[in-house]
């Protein structure tokens, strides 16, 4: 279990989330195509354009030898960066704060170190398990 501190309009709670670590959600089978019919004429037909090229991913960064990620627990937005490269932080230390769903959510570091990088800055949108700061 997992205790996080959330603030909401000005009070702060403090709540037990279980991380779950199990198969990814079943999901529907996409329906059944119908096939078109056969033609009897050969008809020539323009090929189907190529879909563009997706915007390559930014890379990973490489990580810190005997280091630690600190990724974000959830998709938001990065609200308050609480910590500069090179401090030093100690283990369950709030280094930033995202917020989800018009709430508050500080994000810790999962032990203590060095800061190494800082992969986002405020006001960035995070995805659930992204990496937002290296320690080392």
């Amino acid at each position: 279990m997992k205790m996080l501190k959330i603030t909401l309009q000005g009070k702060t709670y403090e709540v037990g989330v279980e991380v779950v670590d199990g198969a990814a959600p079943a999901t529907a089978a996409p329906a059944p195509v119908q096939a078109a019919p056969a033609v009897a004429v050969a008809v020539p037909v323009a090929a189907p354009a190529p879909a563009p090229a997706p915007a390559p991913a930014a890379a990973a960064p490489a990580a810190v030898a005997g280091g630690q990620s600190v990724t974000s627990p959830m998709p938001g937005l990065v609200m308050k960066v609480r910590v500069t490269v090179g401090q030093q932080v100690t283990a369950d230390q709030e280094v930033l704060v995202l917020e989800a769903m018009k709430m508050e959510s500080p994000v810790y570091a999962p032990g203590a170190g060095t800061v190494a990088s800082i992969l986002v800055k405020e006001g960035d949108a995070v995805s659930e398990g992204q990496v937002l700061i290296q320690l080392s």
